[in-house]
């Protein structure tokens, strides 16, 4: 008999100081697709009921450097999180993906998927696809290293 494991979803999460943009990936673990936006005030309940519903492999969180590759000053409130995050959850690890550019980014890909200015101005969405984008970044990542090996 033949058992086939169930990889856990990797969760990637755009941490900021009033919205915090979640995405994840499908369960095998090849497309990351954006999940939603939340109070950063609510985003510890609202991991706990996610992670007891869906099974969660790794976290990813953006790590905010700036240009000379330094911590900029959002790691200040992102430290904290990090280690409640590593606290609740003590069993998932927690990774970090360079986070630079990628609230532009997300602007450009809005502006290339032809949404009007409007949507463009939804803060949400942008945190979500911002999330998405790092989220993209670590499996390729994980893509290049594998095919090192």
């Amino acid at each position: 008999m033949q058992f086939i494991r169930i990889m856990g979803r990797i969760l990637a999460i755009d941490y900021g100081q009033k919205r915090v943009g979640l995405a994840v990936t499908d369960q095998s673990r090849l497309i990351a697709n954006g999940l939603t936006t939340v109070h950063v005030k609510d985003l510890m309940e609202f991991l706990r009921g996610y992670i007891s519903r869906e099974p969660v492999d790794c976290i990813v969180v953006g790590l905010p450097v700036d240009m000379m590759n330094r911590p900029s000053d959002a790691s200040r409130y992102i430290e904290p999180f990090i280690r409640q995050l590593q606290k609740q959850f003590p069993d998932i690890p927690v990774e970090r993906v360079d986070e630079r550019f990628t609230s532009r980014m997300a602007m450009q890909t809005m502006i290339d998927a032809g949404l009007g200015k409007k949507a463009r101005q939804n803060k949400a969405l942008v945190d979500t696809i911002s999330a998405t984008i790092i989220l993209q970044s670590y499996l390729e990542k994980l893509s290049f290293t594998s095919k090192r090996l």
